[in-house]
C-alpha cells in the first residue's frame, strides 16, 4: 500500500514535464489520477505512462485552465470520474520573463493568468466537491520567486503572481479548515525538466547563472520536488497547513 491509497488526485499541467512526474509519482503511491493539460496528445502520452506502471489516470484533455467556464466544466468532470475528489494538485502554470520598464502589461496581464488565476480558478470549482468529500488538499506549486527576487531572467510579474500563491494558500487553509480542507503551498527553486534541458541546450553560462543563487550550485530533479508533495498530500501530514515550502537548494537562506 502507498501512502496515497484510494485517494483521487487531480493534477493540472501533466501533459509532460513537472505534471507528467508528479502524475507517475501519486499513481505509484496508490492514487487515481485525473490528469488536466491543453495539450491533448502530451496527456494520453502521461496516462499510457501510468498506465504502464500499473497506475489509474483518466485524462481529460485538453482544457484552457485560464477559461473559468472550460475549469468549471473540467472540475465536476474530473470529481465524476471516479466518484469524488480527495487532492488539488495546481501544477500548471504560464509565465513570461522581463525586467522593467519594458515589460509589457500583456506580459503582465498573461503572466498573472497564467501563475495566479489558474490556481485559483481551480481551487474555487474543485472546493465545493472537497467539501461533499468530508475534506481533502489543496496544493499550489508556487515558487521561489514569490520568496526572493531573481535576475536570470528578469521576472517582474512572476515574483508577484507566485507571492500571490503563497498568500491565497494561506487564505485557503483558513477558509478550509472548518470543511476539513488542508492547503499547502511548494516553493520550487530552479528544477530541470526535459524543456527547461532542451530550452539552455550547451549554455553553461546561462545554467551556472540560473543556478548561483542555490547553495548546492545544481538544479533539482522534478522527483526532488514531487516527493515532498505525495507526502503532503497524504494523511501523514495531517496537522499541516497554510504552510508554504521551499525547496530550494537553499536559494532562499541569503
Amino acid at each position: 500500500m502507498g501512502i496515497l491509497d484510494k485517494k483521487v488526485v487531480l493534477v493540472t499541467g501533466t501533459g509532460g514535464g513537472m505534471g507528467r512526474v508528479a502524475a507517475l509519482v501519486f499513481a505509484r503511491e496508490g492514487a487515481r489520477i485525473v490528469g488536466v493539460d491543453i495539450q491533448d496528445d502530451g496527456n494520453a502520452e502521461t496516462a499510457e505512462l501510468v498506465h504502464r506502471a500499473g497506475g489509474e489516470m483518466t485524462n481529460i484533455a485538453p482544457v484552457d485552465l485560464t477559461d473559468q467556464e472550460q475549469v468549471h466544466r473540467m472540475a465536476d468532470a474530473a470529481a465524476g470520474a471516479y466518484g469524488g475528489l480527495d487532492v488539488v494538485y495546481n501544477n500548471a502554470a504560464m509565465q513570461r520573463f522581463g525586467a522593467m520598464p519594458d515589460f509589457s502589461v500583456e506580459d503582465w496581464h498573461a503572466t498573472v493568468a497564467g501563475e495566479l488565476d489558474i490556481p485559483f480558478f481551480v481551487s474555487k470549482y474543485t472546493w465545493p466537491h472537497l467539501v461533499r468529500r468530508g475534506g481533502g488538499v489543496i496544493i499550489n506549486v508556487a515558487s521561489e520567486a514569490g520568496l526572493i527576487a531573481g535576475s536570470t531572467p528578469p521576472m517582474v510579474a512572476h515574483t508577484a503572481a507566485n507571492a500571490g500563491v503563497i498568500g491565497m494558500t494561506r487564505q485557503l487553509a483558513l477558509e478550509g479548515a472548518p470543511h476539513n480542507i488542508r492547503a499547502v503551498a511548494i516553493s520550487p527553486g530552479p528544477v530541470l525538466t526535459p524543456a527547461s534541458d532542451r530550452d539552455l541546450g550547451d549554455n553553461q553560462t546561462m545554467r551556472d547563472a540560473i543556478t548561483s543563487k542555490t547553495l548546492l550550485k545544481r538544479f533539482a530533479r522534478p522527483e526532488e520536488i514531487i516527493e515532498l508533495a505525495a507526502f503532503l498530500a497524504s494523511d501523514r501530514a495531517s496537522f499541516i497547513t497554510g504552510a508554504n515550502y521551499p525547496v530550494d537548494g537553499g536559494a532562499s537562506a541569503w
